[in-house]
């Protein structure tokens, strides 16, 4: 079932709280287009295959072409290009063009090596594709290939003709609609017409290929002293069968064959996933390894990766199999069939809406989303959708899947509000893994005793949609602000919330005058979307504005840019951009007051003595005016209050929004007279 432009607004902002790859900045993959010399290789290797046969890879061929694959098993990149790699092998079959896929991790078998095949449809009978297995890497060696996926394109000589990736669709975290240019399929066209290759080598964007290195016996860092410690505190919990991460780190042997790469991500802070600063607000989640733990890995790869001694090792911790917030009272699944992910490609948010059933109002403490898929979830998101005339406080934000996300237990004292007749709304952002798949994600609810609650849980926002980005533009600050707080409220979390382009994110408050920071996001992405959950509540009624600062990168520079060309304007489409916050707000059950706040010099709270009135000028009666109007148009119910489902569809795209600033789905006076005096 779709939903209005609202639901996606409010689900988009609060939902995209994490992912599943952190972004890097890769050199630049095209060469300047002059042709390389030929390299003549010496192969004549015989490598077993998956099927259970020996193939030799022969210096000279009877093929016109032969295609050098390098895949890995467990790689995302190479999962992704698999089908692009059997369209390819059968586009050019009849051509003399012959595929070959490599394996040279030490961590893959054989055995995994041809479920891979069968995964992806390249054990077809009808496709020559062999798949085999390089045990000692000698063949990466030779070819000098680091990554999977990369390919070796070579002529009948033995000569290389172009070395490189597939084409520029997939990254590590990067994901465009579909490639710029399909580099691997121009290089065997310009070689089969009877060109030279333009672009004979590009830059390969995957996983890495774990270098061999003697083990030295005076090495001070072992698996099972040190690493193993390390890697169940900041990586088990999602590289662990069953969970997001594309590979588990819980077998050494398994772990051996990604060192390498666990030193690239950490260096580059692709892993573990944190992106905030620490200098200012210390949070209650981060994930950050610190430089001692980084270099202790570093000195382990480099050191041949030692096992130790086994009795000291450290065992993986054990994480909840089940739910993680008790057994729930009611577990509404997002639709009555699964969803269909698609092998390939990019997947929108999809929106599922979904009816409870409730006839009276719930009080929920706890709730969970699980996915059915986690291999696909990037994340889940539920929210509440009140019904039609109902007003409620806040986003109606209920939970959210994260990927490696650890549930707090339930806190009978604290929370949410659903009232009766209430839908809930799932935003579901999936992630293809190169074959089809499908889903069918719940959400898990435990009510609170109506009587035992003493707090509720609101989430609200910080909003700017005056968003205007130029084609190019590598720096562009966007700020906002919120306009007004529940009294006695105390913010709990943060999540900032961009898009594509976004590059970094401040969140300021203002005590007795004076600004502070209290989130810095100095290089934010759109994969990992955290909430910060603060060490230290903020108490509300102590502060004088709250705002915020998000910044944005247009340029080519940008890994994940769509398309720098691009004027950019707010939008829900992920090309599109955003510029919100959304805080987790608690407040007492018996307080509804909000209180105004902003930079304007306003005072929080009314002066106790009545101050000298300012003269009313003809554009401020001609505003009262407006307000009046505005309110005799569409007050229907005559509450002095305009909520989101009073209004017509047109109302709902072309204004509410722009004067709803603090997104409760509901306008009051003064958010009508402040809408005028900024026009």
């Amino acid at each position: 079932m779709s939903v209005s432009w609202k639901t996606r607004l409010m689900s988009v902002g609060l939902a995209t709280l994490v992912a599943f790859s952190g972004a890097v900045t890769l050199p630049a993959a095209e060469s300047s287009g002059n042709a390389i010399a030929p390299q003549l290789l010496q192969l004549d290797f015989s490598l077993p295959s998956a099927s259970g046969d020996v193939f030799d890879l022969k210096t000279t061929s009877t093929a016109r072409l032969r295609v050098v694959c390098f895949l890995g098993c467990d790689c995302p990149v190479a999962k992704l290009y698999a089908p692009r790699l059997k369209d390819l092998a059968q586009q050019f079959a009849s051509q003399e063009v012959e595929f070959v896929g490599i394996n040279s991790n030490p961590q893959d078998s054989l055995a995994k090596l041809a479920h891979y095949a069968k995964e992806h449809g390249l054990d077809d009978s009808s496709l020559a594709f062999p798949m085999l297995k390089d045990h000692d890497g000698q063949l990466a060696l030779r070819l000098g290939a680091t990554r999977t996926p990369e390919v070796f394109v070579i002529d009948s000589l033995g000569q290389v003709i172009y070395q490189g990736r597939i084409d520029d669709q997939y990254r590590p975290g990067v994901v465009t609609d579909q490639p710029t240019r399909d580099d691997l399929r121009i290089a065997i066209e310009e070689h089969l017409s009877g060109k030279a290759v333009s672009v004979p080598t590009t830059t390969a964007a995957g996983c890495r290929i774990a270098k061999r290195r003697p083990i030295d016996p005076s090495a001070d860092v072992t698996y099972t002293r040190d690493v193993s410690k390390i890697l169940n505190k900041h990586c088990v919990e999602c590289h662990r069968s069953g969970e997001i991460g594309p590979f588990a780190l819980t077998d050494y042997d398994e772990i051996v064959g990604w060192a390498d790469m666990m030193v690239e991500v950490i260096d580059n802070n692709r892993m573990p996933p944190w992106h905030a600063s620490d200098e200012h607000a210390k949070f209650v989640n981060s994930r950050r390894m610190s430089e001692a733990e980084k270099e202790t890995i570093r000195r382990w790869v480099q050191a041949g990766a030692p096992f130790g001694d086994a009795s000291e090792v450290e065992a993986s911790q054990a994480f909840p199999s089940g739910w993680q917030i008790g057994e729930p009272d009611l577990v509404v699944p997002m639709a009555g069939e699964p969803f269909t992910v698609p092998a390939g490609g990019t997947v929108e948010y999809q929106y599922f809406v979904v009816d409870p059933g409730f006839t009276e109002d719930r009080w929920v403490t706890a709730a969970e989303v699980v996915p059915g898929n986690r291999a696909v979830v990037h994340h889940g998101i539920a929210f509440v959708r009140p019904p039609d005339g109902i007003r409620i406080d806040g986003m109606g934000w209920l939970s959210a899947y994260v990927p490696g996300q650890r549930m707090p237990p339930p806190e009978p004292h604290r929370a949410r509000k659903i009232p009766a007749g209430s839908k809930i709304v799932f935003q579901m952002h999936y992630t293809p893994t190169g074959k089809i798949e499908q889903d069918l994600s719940k959400i898990g609810l435990i009510f609170a005793n109506p009587d035992e609650v003493k707090e509720e849980l609101l989430t609200i926002i910080g909003i700017n949609q005056a968003i205007e980005i130029m084609p190019w533009q590598s720096d562009v600050a966007v700020d906002g602000e919120t306009d007004r707080v529940p009294v006695q409220g105390r913010l709990l979390a943060m999540s900032p919330h961009m898009h594509l382009r976004g590059k970094a994110f401040q969140v300021q408050i203002g005590r007795a005058g004076q600004d502070a920071v209290l989130l810095d996001v100095p290089h934010y992405d759109f994969n990992w979307q955290h909430t910060y959950l603060l060490e230290q509540p903020i108490e509300l009624d102590s502060i004088d504005w709250l705002t915020f600062t998000a910044t944005y990168d247009n340029s080519i520079k940008n890994p994940f840019n769509p398309d720098p060309k691009e004027f950019v304007t707010w939008g829900d489409q992920t090309w599109e951009e955003m510029a919100i916050v959304f805080y987790e707000v608690a407040r007492p059950v018996d307080s509804k007051n909000w209180r105004r706040i902003g930079t304007e010099g306003r005072p929080s709270n009314p002066p106790s003595t009545p101050q000298p009135s300012s003269p009313v000028t003809k554009e401020d009666a001609k505003r009262q005016t407006q307000v009046d109007q505005f309110f005799n148009d569409l007050d229907r119910n005559g509450d002095g209050v305009v909520v989101y489902d009073e209004v017509d569809r047109a109302v709902q795209l072309r204004l509410f929004r722009r004067i709803d600033r603090n997104g409760d789905r509901s306008i009051d006076r003064q958010e009508v007279l402040d809408y005028l005096q900024s026009r």
